[in-house]
């Protein structure tokens, strides 16, 4: 499978043409609405980008569990699926783009809901979900932060936003900070990210380690390893260039979810039982556009007991975490996640822009470690 890429960024194919016209339906009748759709509620953790509002749904969350983002306009919103179904196409053969998807969320096809059936959304993995108290922040990555098909003006409405992206190569979008004395968290937008210069970018990271008494070095140790895993992938691939794309950086804000418990695998059996991804890229693009409600899913999620800890999906077992257990007990405190393809372009050079902002973000946060 193939981008398709005319000469002002577009994806020109079938899929392309019957969104436009959804969206160009959905704006005369005034369907982006604030009401909830099939039981589905505002998503609680989201840092960044639009948020539920009169004129936006924001990003939903699923009954079952998984994240509804609302499609964008055409090109954005068509490349960003075909991104999705590029990467998780059950055919697919490309050992890049299946190296790639660890370090995405799980993609589950698209969705409608029943009373607006050209509302279109993807459907994804909420990788906040196996904790009990996510640290959330969302980090916008590369040198620049609009495509080689973007007009001048948009071109210099990005620049203005923050003028230091092409130096610095990343910008703080948002994040949420749990707290363990109040038992609340602390939150910063995309105006504090767009407040830090050369000399305080650095602090203003540390702010999202900081539970208001310690800084959570285990979390940035592991977000490190990570990240340098995510850079191992560019490092190794030409085919891709991504703008305007983010890192979700996540971990666990509670002491007593993670300190002193292990976590452990079920059996396969129990695994299977969570399902798996599931793409609508095998079947034909007409069939794609018109269904009501175009894919459900079984998604990855797990059950939680009311005290916040994972069951079913988890065995838990209480014991003392030894030396030799931090590691593996460790990778389940964190995630991190790469997020927003509306800007992903074929290519046949490395992506330089996106190492520039991985290798500064991960000096940043080495720094942090060594204060």
């Amino acid at each position: 499978m193939t981008l398709n890429v005319s000469a002002d960024g577009q994806i020109m194919d079938s899929l392309s043409r019957t969104l436009e016209k959804l969206e160009k339906d959905n704006k005369k009748k005034g369907s982006v609405k604030q009401v909830l759709l099939d039981g589905c509620v505002p998503f609680s953790h989201q840092v960044a980008g639009h948020k539920c509002g009169i004129n936006n749904t924001g990003v939903l969350q699923h009954p079952d569990g998984t994240i509804l983002k609302q499609l964008q306009p055409p090109p954005r919103g068509p490349r960003e699926m075909h991104f999705y179904t590029q990467v998780y196409a059950k055919d697919c053969t490309d050992t890049r783009l299946l190296d790639l998807q660890q370090h995405l969320p799980k993609f589950y096809g698209t969705w409608a809901p029943r009373e607006s059936p050209n509302e279109l959304y993807l459907k994804l993995e909420d990788v906040t979900k196996r904790f009990s108290r996510p640290c959330i922040m969302d980090v916008k990555i590369g040198k620049r932060s609009y495509d080689p098909f973007a007009s001048q003006e948009k071109r210099k409405e990005q620049i203005s936003k923050y003028p230091l992206m092409e130096e610095i190569g990343f910008l703080l979008l948002g994040m949420r900070v749990y707290q363990i004395d109040s038992d609340s968290y602390i939150t910063h937008d995309q105006f504090y990210g767009r407040s830090l210069g050369k000399d305080t970018i650095k602090n203003g990271l540390t702010r999202f380690f900081h539970n208001g008494q310690d800084l959570q070095r285990h979390a940035v140790s592991l977000i490190i390893s990570k990240i340098r895993s995510i850079l191992r992938w560019f490092e190794s691939q030409t085919q891709l260039h991504f703008y305007a794309s983010s890192l979700l950086l996540v971990y666990e804000g509670s002491p007593h979810t993670f300190n002193g418990w292990k976590h452990k695998r079920a059996e396969k059996g129990r695994e299977h039982q969570q399902g798996e991804p599931q793409s609508n890229c095998n079947k034909p693009r007409e069939a794609l556009s018109v269904q009501g409600s175009l894919t459900h899913s079984h998604p990855y999620c797990h059950e939680r007991n009311a005290n916040g800890m994972c069951v079913g999906s988890v065995e838990v077992e209480h014991e003392e975490i030894g030396m030799g257990d931090k590691k593996q007990f460790g990778q389940e405190a964190v995630e991190v996640k790469m997020i927003d393809f509306a800007h992903v372009f074929p290519s046949n050079s490395p992506d330089e822009g996106y190492m520039f902002g991985l290798r500064n973000l991960l000096s940043t946060l080495e720094e942090i470690l060594k204060d």
